[in-house]
């Protein structure tokens, strides 16, 4: 039996939130408590099915970037950068001073901006000449877009990547950034997962069968400043310790008596190997934030796994029931949604421990393993 090397602990040094429930954590602890709850919006608009849709209420990214540059951009664009840049104004300093050829970017997003690509393919069907469609929207027909807009807008030369994975999109972006990170590639990456709401996207969420039939679909993004070193005196909201992703076995989208046996194992390898090469006992972890609670099956998955991997089921922070199926950027919400929480209610003696889970229908899943700093 091999043991797993230690992580050495990555610092999160800013955090930025767009979310259903408004922009930073404050808005999101509210909302996990009950008292800011965002409303659901059911039937506004023909064009989406009759299910719930939490998106971004009166989101307009010139509002809080200004118009330059931004009269091509998508939603899912328009989202990542906001987020990125309440992201680098909470660092301050710590994220002003850094070399731009040694930042970097890590973004989690499964297949890009679908409205765009939708728009684009009517516009090529429905247009008199294909030369009429505008050519600002071909920026934002490729995955990587909203990774290489952050960059561009803010001058950071580094690593620039874009991680697609379904559900646990986000938890392999984290795996991502440590990789890189370990490698000497990057000495600070903004790092999250972003995800807009859609009409062709919410009707695929209701007719896959996945998901139950009040659960809301959403949208939102989360980006968070983390370095490879800490640097003295510079405020720490916490430390990213390890993160274990892998593919364990597809589960076929339709199956509701149960999901295969492969995938709950797969979760609880995952998090033993996250708490061992973190240096953390089970007993230990305060907090879980659970991500497939309005998936058919999954729920019970995600959460047997936790109790077999830890013996029980800690206080669990549900951010899906707030924020509605974030998909991609799930990963992402569920630990702004767990600072949020923590920030929202002080804890006692010692630095707590909180485990972020991902689990999805394609077979991939993961943990992270979260310790707060005072």
């Amino acid at each position: 039996m091999t043991t797993a090397a230690p992580v050495q602990p990555l610092p999160v040094v800013g955090v930025g939130v767009v979310s259903s429930a408004g922009y930073g954590l404050a808005p999101l602890a509210g909302a996990l408590d009950g008292d800011l709850a965002p409303e659901s919006v059911t039937g506004a608009d023909a064009a989406y099915p009759p299910r719930p849709v939490r998106p971004v209420p009166g989101f307009r990214a010139a509002d809080h970037l200004g118009r330059k540059g931004t009269k091509n951009l998508d939603r899912l664009a328009g989202l990542s950068l906001v987020a990125c840049k309440q992201a680098l104004e909470a660092a301050g300093p710590a994220a002003a001073g850094t070399e731009p050829a040694r930042t970097g970017v890590v973004l989690a997003t499964n297949t890009g901006s679908i409205a765009g690509y939708s728009d684009l393919l009517y516009e090529t069907l429905t247009l008199d000449k294909p030369y009429l469609i505008n050519p600002g929207k071909f920026a934002g027909s490729v995955m990587n877009c909203s990774a290489g807009q952050m960059a561009i807008r803010h001058g950071l030369k580094g690593l620039n990547a874009t991680v697609a994975g379904g559900r646990s999109a986000s938890l392999y972006a984290f795996r991502h950034a440590r990789l890189a990170m370990a490698a000497g590639r990057a000495e600070e990456l903004l790092v999250g997962g972003a995800e807009e709401l859609s009409a062709p996207a919410a009707w695929a969420w209701h007719h896959a069968g996945t998901l139950r039939e009040a659960a809301p679909v959403g949208e939102g993004s989360a980006v968070f400043v983390v370095r490879a070193e800490e640097s003295a005196g510079e405020p720490v909201l916490a430390e990213l310790l390890a993160c274990e992703v892998g593919f364990f076995g597809w589960t076929g989208v339709r199956r509701r008596a149960g999901v295969h046996r492969g995938l709950t194992g797969g979760l609880v390898t995952a998090i033993t190997r996250a708490l061992e090469r973190s240096g953390v006992a089970a007993d230990d972890v305060a907090d879980v934030s659970l991500g497939a609670g309005d998936h058919i099956g999954l729920d019970r998955v995600e959460e047997r796994a936790v109790r077999l991997a830890l013996g029980r089921m800690p206080e669990p922070v549900r951010v899906t029931e707030v924020l509605g199926e974030t998909y991609s950027a799930g990963g992402a919400l569920q630990l702004a949604a767990l600072l949020a929480r923590w920030q929202g209610s002080p804890g006692g003696r010692g630095p707590r421990i909180g485990l972020i889970t991902s689990v999805g229908h394609d077979g991939n899943a993961g943990a992270l393993v979260v310790r707060e700093r005072a």
